[in-house]
């Protein structure tokens, strides 16, 4: 990899708001306000990213912009769960900037979504607080790098992160951030801004990321599989968060680590094997021949059920955890205790989180492409 950070003409061009997969984050984001008691249509970074070109130059843009800018904490970062429809109130001190007290994350898309909103809306309207703003929050995720090159959701500066601690690929969060620190190390997209001194720690963190990612795959008897959703920060290991969300290897995640890893333009012979070993691993753990169906269930809440059906014409799942030492498909309520089929877990758990998704389906497709691109075959 040059500087860690050439990316493929593919990728370049890509918003962030498309790369992530906004709608399960704005339903995550408004059930989190909502808990602490934000009004459901609270506008968020996330939200503003969706906007287009043109709104940046209306007054509604400028009012709801400035809201975000002071909800930038005093370390550069923003918390999840705070409404930018209104400006942060002073009086309420740290905790009014949003949730977990205050204490800036990268979970549910915080801090990096604001950073290339700003980014954005200085590219289109040239007003410099909002590349200032950006520019700060680009410290404070390079601030924010574990020596061993992982992210955490939040870390140790901030009091008891809890889980937070740790190397985090859960919903995208690392992965995210290293897309925004790669485009900042090229000066890419909006992020022309970036001064060649941050360009350079940005290139440097992205490398770290790259080797942490690489450290953090899971050996099964010695063989490279996937990863977890979270790592321990110190030892590497899979590591678990909430209750349900037990140490494991992570359909979902994984699939958007080797959608990063494959942008790469010019990968290494670390990262080739990475990605052919994940990719493998993803062959040998799709389900076929079932289908996730909701269906009437009377007297349960709302009358619907999640139920797993025989399909012999379904495309391939994924499960979001595997056993790591057998490959298995597990799920798990809040009482934390393994299962092994979607029935048994709580009605609750069953219906609340994503179990199973397609995320194998593009990393596969576009494996082949890859694979003649950077390791053609002998002549």
């Amino acid at each position: 990899m040059e500087a860690g950070v050439d990316l493929e003409s593919g990728e370049k061009e890509r918003l962030m708001v498309r790369r992530h997969p906004l709608g399960a984050l704005l339903t995550a984001t408004v059930v989190l306000l909502a808990a602490h008691g934000a009004s459901a249509a609270a506008v968020t970074g996330p939200s503003l990213a969706a906007k287009p070109d043109a709104w940046f130059q209306d007054d509604e843009a400028r009012t709801l912009l400035a809201n975000v800018l002071s909800y930038q904490t005093p370390a550069g970062g923003w918390c999840k769960a705070y409404d930018a429809s209104r400006p942060r109130d002073p009086a309420a001190g740290k905790a009014g900037y949003g949730g977990w007290d205050g204490f800036p994350t990268i979970d549910n898309g915080a801090t990096y979504t604001e950073v290339r909103l700003l980014a954005r809306a200085f590219a289109r309207t040239g007003r410099t607080e909002y590349r200032d703003a950006a520019a700060r929050g680009v410290d404070f995720l390079l601030a924010r790098q574990y020596a061993n090159g992982g992210w955490p959701q939040r870390s140790p500066l901030d009091g008891d992160a809890g889980y937070g601690t740790r190397i985090t690929f859960n919903d995208g969060a690392m992965v995210e951030v290293m897309r925004l620190v790669g485009d900042a190390a090229a000066g890419r997209g909006d992020l022309t801004f970036v001064d060649d001194t941050r360009r350079a720690k940005a290139a440097a963190a992205f490398a770290r990321g790259v080797a942490c990612i690489l450290d953090c795959q899971v050996r099964v008897n010695g063989v490279p599989t996937a990863w977890c959703q979270q790592h321990d920060e110190k030892t590497l290991a899979p590591a678990g968060a909430r209750a349900y969300e037990l140490p494991s290897l992570s359909g979902a995640e994984s699939a958007g680590i080797l959608k990063l890893l494959m942008s790469i333009g010019k990968p290494d012979d670390g990262v080739r094997r990475a990605v052919n070993a994940g990719c493998a691993w993803f062959e040998r753990a799709k389900v076929t021949g079932k289908r996730v169906a909701v269906v009437d269930a009377p007297g349960s809440p709302k009358g619907k059920d999640k139920v797993v059906v025989d399909d012999p014409a379904a495309p391939p799942l994924w499960a979001r955890f595997y056993e790591v030492e057998t490959n298995r498909p597990f799920f798990c309520s809040r009482d934390g205790v393994k299962r092994y089929d979607l029935a048994e877990i709580s009605h609750e758990r069953r219906n609340g989180y994503a179990w199973y998704g397609g995320w194998g389906s593009d990393v596969l497709k576009a494996y082949p492409k890859w694979k003649a691109r950077h390791e053609p075959a002998a002549k």
